[in-house]
């Protein structure tokens, strides 16, 4: 298989046959994400993508559960492309179970619901969508290209489609100045947009970045520590989907933390309280990553 290095996937596809059918990210213009910086956004020729599905079912037919098709949003290929890439991958792993990818609002939304409902029929079950922050003012700032309200929309295409969402909100994006603004509002966003799974990760200012150079000068700051675990509890207590799996272990995050939601709230905001009155122990700084 071909790879344009560097290639992400989110935690939860670490077992999955990663596709690559798109370099970089067509958007590209969030101010905190240096992800695909140095990609120009295109479509890898459709030959090329089959050949590497070709390859990987010669190689682990029977292996392959789950795909997932990468890069940053590959929902934007037009349903020419995807038709038979999910065709020649449901007769490449006869045993397949699902295939992932990441979205946003914006190509949701440019979608009619009956492409959507034509990608979920050859197997597109499940999308990974970032609204980061449930605060316009937030989402403007941080370039996201969609209002909450348009997440909304596009989360509601997604499950009249069939389609189940995995929801993806960074604590810290609203700064000290709006870190309340943003929590609960991120919390009823994640209510609104009802999605199967939920997660929240913590903001790392990552350098050359646009959000960089706003920190550097003294338009943008971090909350600290306390701050960041106090937003995850804003967050919790806003948060009322109708039965998610909802985690926050990713390794971005202070405090490893999960449970489903609304079932487990209560003892989740007792764990986050527990570590705010520093009963439990954090994941050192050394320890975190992106």
């Amino acid at each position: 298989m071909r790879y344009d290095e560097p290639l992400f996937r989110p935690p939860s596809e670490a077992e999955s046959f990663i596709l690559q059918a798109t370099l970089g990210c067509s958007w590209n213009a969030c101010t905190y994400c240096a992800m695909y910086r140095d990609k120009r956004y295109r479509v890898r020729p459709l030959e090329e993508i089959l050949a590497d599905i070709g390859e990987a079912g010669a190689r682990f037919a029977e292996d392959v559960r789950h795909v997932f098709v990468a890069d940053g949003d590959p929902l934007g290929m037009d349903l020419g492309m995807w038709e038979p890439i999910l065709l020649v991958l449901a007769s490449a792993f006869p045993r397949l179970r699902r295939v992932s990818t990441y979205a946003t609002a914006r190509n949701l939304l440019e979608k009619s619901p009956q492409e959507l409902e034509r990608l979920r029929a050859l197997g597109l079950s499940l999308l990974y969508i970032g609204p980061e922050s449930g605060d316009d003012v937030t989402l403007h700032r941080i370039a996201k290209g969609a209002t909450a309200a348009e997440h909304v929309e596009a989360a509601r295409k997604a499950r009249a489609a069939g389609m189940e969402q995995s929801l993806i909100f960074l604590l810290g994006a609203g700064g000290r100045e709006r870190s309340e603004v943003h929590a609960r509002a991120s919390g009823r966003l994640a209510t609104a947009m009802d999605p199967r799974f939920l997660s929240t990760l913590t903001l790392t200012v990552v350098p050359d970045t646009p959000l960089a150079n706003l920190e550097g000068h003294g338009r943008f700051e971090l909350p600290d520590i306390r701050g960041l675990l106090t937003e995850l509890r804003w967050f919790v207590e806003e948060a009322h989907p109708s039965g998610a799996i909802f985690r926050s272990n990713h390794a971005s995050n202070y405090l490893p933390i999960g449970g489903r939601l609304p079932r487990d709230r209560e003892a989740i905001l007792a764990a986050i309280d527990a570590a705010l009155a520093g009963r439990t122990p954090l994941r050192p700084k050394w320890a975190r990553g992106l």
